[in-house]
């Protein structure tokens, strides 16, 4: 199998994980098959996980510290990789957005940036501050542009109702915003759909997060000064689970769109 270039170590904990996870299988003179199954995983699952692409599981790490004698080392990088917030992991969660097949996206403060117009990305943009924006500008619209290839892929998205009520950037820009959100909604690769006040309170009002699914699945917690990205396949799993609650919460797209109209003819 062709080996790949692990990650670099100083990017972040996982991309530490990562390498030393590869340092270790060659120092101690071991082929991906032979520590697969030290571990019970297959060679490719391993390859992934050295590429940054993966990551092992808790009782893996516990059999890698055994073997090695480590003193709990990967145990404990494992651990503060899923706890850290890391600013890169929001640069990080992007390149999974690229080539993503389906994203699966839960909001409570804005639209998301898939989806925002121009001016109101803009808007979001600079509620810290109006200076050196540009820069963060195109690059947000420029991932909208995975939207317009030939094969897009299936983004499904679900809004909390203060979303709509939010007056970013002005009356003019939020009207804007929602007639271009009604007209994406319809196209046959694009679902949204609202959870609205009626429903009272539920799972998701304590962030917003995301599922990125391509060769490999990974999801990504929003949080102040850097979200964390998570590739932990449990816990990628209980996010899934997460998401279909709150969709369990949400209107169908069709009275998902009309009170995106409403909300749109109140302003």
């Amino acid at each position: 199998m062709p080996q790949t270039n692990p990650p670099d170590p100083d990017s972040s904990l996982y991309a530490w994980l990562a390498h030393d996870l590869r340092f270790y299988r060659k120092k101690y003179g071991l082929t991906l098959e032979k520590l697969g199954k030290i571990i019970g995983r297959s060679e490719s699952g391993l390859s992934n996980c050295e590429a940054g692409r993966r990551t092992i599981t808790e009782d893996e790490a516990r059999v890698l510290d055994k073997i090695w004698d480590t003193g709990g080392h990967f145990r404990r990088l494992l651990l503060f990789a899923r706890l850290a917030h890391d600013p890169d992991w929001f640069r990080e969660h992007v390149t999974y957005e690229a080539k993503a097949r389906i994203l699966k996206i839960f909001e409570t403060m804005y639209v998301p940036g898939l989806l925002q117009t121009p001016e109101y990305a803009r808007a979001a943009l600079e509620v810290d501050g109006p200076e050196a924006h540009q820069a963060a500008l195109d690059a947000r619209l420029s991932r909208q542009e995975i939207l317009q290839r030939s094969n897009p892929p299936l983004l499904w998205v679900i809004l909390d109702q203060a979303v709509l009520c939010r007056p970013v950037g002005g009356s003019e820009t939020m009207r804007a915003q929602l007639d271009h959100l009604i007209r994406m909604s319809e196209l046959p690769n694009i679902a949204v759909r609202v959870v609205p006040w009626a429903a009272g309170g539920y799972i998701g009002q304590d962030g917003a997060f995301k599922i990125l699914t391509s060769d490999s699945e990974v999801a990504y917690a929003e949080a102040p000064t850097g979200g964390r990205l998570i590739m932990d396949s449990a816990e990628v799993r209980e996010f899934g689970v997460r998401y279909d609650k709150i969709g369990l919460k949400a209107l169908p797209e069709d009275l998902s769109r009309r009170l995106i109209t409403e909300a749109m003819e109140a302003i």
